[in-house]
């Protein structure tokens, strides 16, 4: 990796944002990769179906985006893909991204500083309408290239909240049945890391893909202990006019109470699950 002078790199940050960003509008694509860590407990299931469980899991994580953005908005959503054959149903079943609330069409207004999320969530569509969070980003002096962009390093910490798929398919052991109530948040991890991003002042704005943003110009990657996202093609100023409109269907939610109804949802899956006896149904996909 290159290094560069902050002061340098901060000039023309500063004189681009200024200059350009009045007239720039886009659209970035980005490609997504979740680990996926799951823990199948004390559960009696075949090698090869554990194997093939987790190939599932991990193809349903892998995910392209696409970034609409002008100078004040963005439309992030997943591109539609369809399932090959002999793929075995991948997609079907509560997803990750589904119970945190990220999965769904994202519309981000840096100026108003709010996002709407338009979330299907077994069945039900949900608008999450929240404020957007102003990390505390610390501007490094690393560059490197991304495509034909320079990006330049910034980091920041940040508290994260994801669904613990292994706790609803996994089985109790003894004397776990009547302690539901004891750990609320079983149902979520919450994890505070490191984020790593990686801006280019040559798209001067301060959008990013998912929820990122504050930056003095596009971020094109970003990193958190499981979630890597990068830009793998940018499209500037096309011929045919953007427009960026918010999603307005669902029932309208914070995030919070988005948060709270899902946990009460994997609550009822693992019920469900464990009332079956652990058999069939219910794949974490």
């Amino acid at each position: 990796m290159k290094r560069f002078n902050w002061f340098i790199a901060y000039a023309i940050v500063f004189i681009g944002v200024t200059a350009q960003a009045q007239d720039f509008q886009g659209n970035a694509v980005y490609q997504s990769k979740t680990q996926v860590n799951f823990d199948f407990g004390n559960r009696n299931i075949p090698e090869d179906r554990k194997k093939s469980m987790m190939e599932r899991m991990k193809k349903a994580n892998e995910k392209t985006f696409v970034l609409t953005f002008d100078k004040t908005a963005s439309f992030y959503k997943e591109e539609e893909k369809l399932e090959q054959p002999g793929e075995g149903g991948g997609g079907r079943g509560p997803r990750f991204g589904a119970m945190a609330g990220t999965d769904g069409d994202l519309y981000k207004n840096i100026k108003d500083q709010r996002y709407l999320i338009k979330n299907e969530l077994l069945g039900k569509i949900f608008l999450i309408d929240d404020e957007l969070e102003a990390l505390d980003w610390k501007m490094g002096s690393e560059s490197k290239k991304i495509g034909s962009y320079t990006a330049f390093k910034a980091t920041a910490t940040k508290t994260i909240k994801r669904p613990n798929m292994s706790a609803i398919f996994r089985r109790p052991g003894r004397g776990e049945e009547n302690k539901e109530e004891e750990n609320k948040e079983e149902e979520f991890t919450i994890k505070e890391v490191e984020i790593v991003a990686w801006y280019t002042p040559e798209v001067p704005i301060n959008q990013g893909p998912g929820l990122y943003w504050g930056l003095p110009g596009l971020i094109l990657a970003v990193n958190d202990d499981v979630t890597t996202i990068v830009c793998s093609e940018i499209t500037m100023n096309p011929s045919e006019k953007i427009e960026i409109k918010a999603p307005s269907k669902g029932k309208k939610v914070t995030q919070a109470e988005y948060d709270e109804i899902s946990r009460e949802k994997m609550k009822e899956m693992r019920e469900n699950f464990r009332n079956r006896g652990g058999r069939g149904g219910g794949r974490p996909n």
